[in-house]
């Protein structure tokens, strides 16, 4: 992939500043994206119109080979040994990071908020200017997708869309005692269809480190894992939200289930909450605010005389959270689809996933995951949405 990095260019012409500097891990969403590397441990990336990798030994000869960045250092062409031997740590460091940074030509330097201050303070202590940079610029870019990052997207979706199939099938063998969920003569629990979801999505070459599947009350609350036994007759949510192995990027879906009769307002809910996501994806296009998007959920939301944050930010039930937001190398990352007006470009890969709560009741979201275009978007979600599974016979 060879991402545009223009608007980084003008970013550091505009605040003034010789080069933009990341020193984070390969996890980091931005480290990954302008180093084109990833390391379990903290690396440097020195963006100055071309980009700079300062690794240690143990990853030099790998990052020669594999980065995408223009040139890959390390850290013994600056007597980093010397430079610790002298001054200790973590001074030596600083001192071996200034002559990295004086041998570029980067005597002014904007960092990402989240930039280690230590580190900060130190470069300072060298004479380097350090700006933070508020906005984070590199996740702006990141935004928007090119081809590839679809693509990436699209393949863990698939894995997805698998893992989800494997839930809803444990979930279609239920059978019912006593109102709770059995398979195999055992009680079916969240804690059971969580782990199947991740043994399919490792067949897939994908990992999550934690998955949704929340029932009754546990599905009123949007960001509760759920546990235990699933009961029949009640509103399962699975919110599933793996990322590739390979590639780092991440996909989200959720959909919501039940086994049995969900009775009259868990039905009119899950309608109401699809006819919401047709509105939202109706909206969806470049140059439209995802505050646009956000407000024709609300407006389904509130015609049917439920509550919402927008018509009350104290709600404690109804549509208790924003519509979507972006997703790509991490699980959360711009745009929003909310009351915040960001306009959408062509290549964001956002979710759309309204939904309704009420510990009386239990809970409903339906999420799909699309990529915004010109005129419209593609979805690329393709797994069915229905609610009944199964008879729990």
């Amino acid at each position: 992939m060879d991402p545009d990095l223009s608007k980084l260019d003008a970013f550091l012409s505009e605040a003034g500043v010789d080069g933009y500097l990341i020193e984070a891990d390969g996890e980091a969403a931005d480290q990954r994206y302008l180093s084109g590397f990833t390391a379990p441990d903290p690396f440097v990336t020195l963006y100055t119109g071309e980009t700079t990798l300062l690794v240690s030994a143990l990853e030099y000869g790998r990052a020669t080979r594999t980065a995408r960045a223009d040139r890959v250092e390390r850290h013994s062409a600056y007597d980093h040994r010397a430079n610790v031997a002298e001054y200790g740590s973590p001074e030596g460091k600083h001192r071996t990071l200034a002559a990295f940074l004086e041998a570029h030509d980067a005597d002014s330097v904007a960092v990402p908020s989240d930039f280690p201050v230590g580190t900060a303070d130190g470069l300072r202590s060298q004479g380097v200017a350090v700006e933070a940079d508020p906005d984070g610029v590199v996740g702006s870019i990141r935004a928007r997708k090119v081809d590839e990052e679809i693509d990436h997207v699209r393949a863990t979706q698939r894995a997805n869309e698998a893992a989800m199939a494997r839930a809803e099938d444990l979930l279609a063998s239920a059978t019912v005692a006593d109102g709770i969920l059995h398979l195999d003569g055992d009680p079916l629990t969240s804690e059971r269809i969580k782990r199947a979801i991740e043994i399919e999505l490792l067949e897939h070459d994908c990992a999550l480190d934690e998955t949704i599947v929340a029932c009754g009350a546990d599905a009123a609350d949007p960001h509760d894992r759920g546990s235990g036994p699933l009961a029949a007759d009640e509103a399962i949510i699975v919110d599933i939200f793996p990322r590739s192995k390979a590639s780092g990027y991440y996909a989200d879906m959720t959909r919501t289930f039940c086994v049995g009769d969900p009775g009259e307002t868990i039905e009119r809910w899950y309608d109401l909450t699809y006819k919401a996501q047709r509105a939202a994806l109706d909206t969806i296009e470049a140059g439209v605010s995802g505050s646009d998007v956000h407000d024709a959920v609300c407006d389904v939301y509130e015609d049917a005389g439920l509550p919402t944050l927008r018509a009350d930010e104290t709600a404690e039930t109804g549509f208790i959270h924003t519509t979507g937001h972006g997703v790509g190398l991490d699980i959360h990352e711009h745009p929003r689809l909310s009351e915040e007006e960001t306009e959408l470009e062509a290549g964001n890969v956002v979710t759309v996933e309204p939904g309704l709560y009420d510990p009386e009741v239990g809970g409903v979201r339906i999420e799909d995951l699309v990529v915004v275009t010109e005129d419209g978007h593609e979805n690329l979600t393709e797994y069915p949405t229905e609610l009944m599974v199964g008879s729990g016979g």
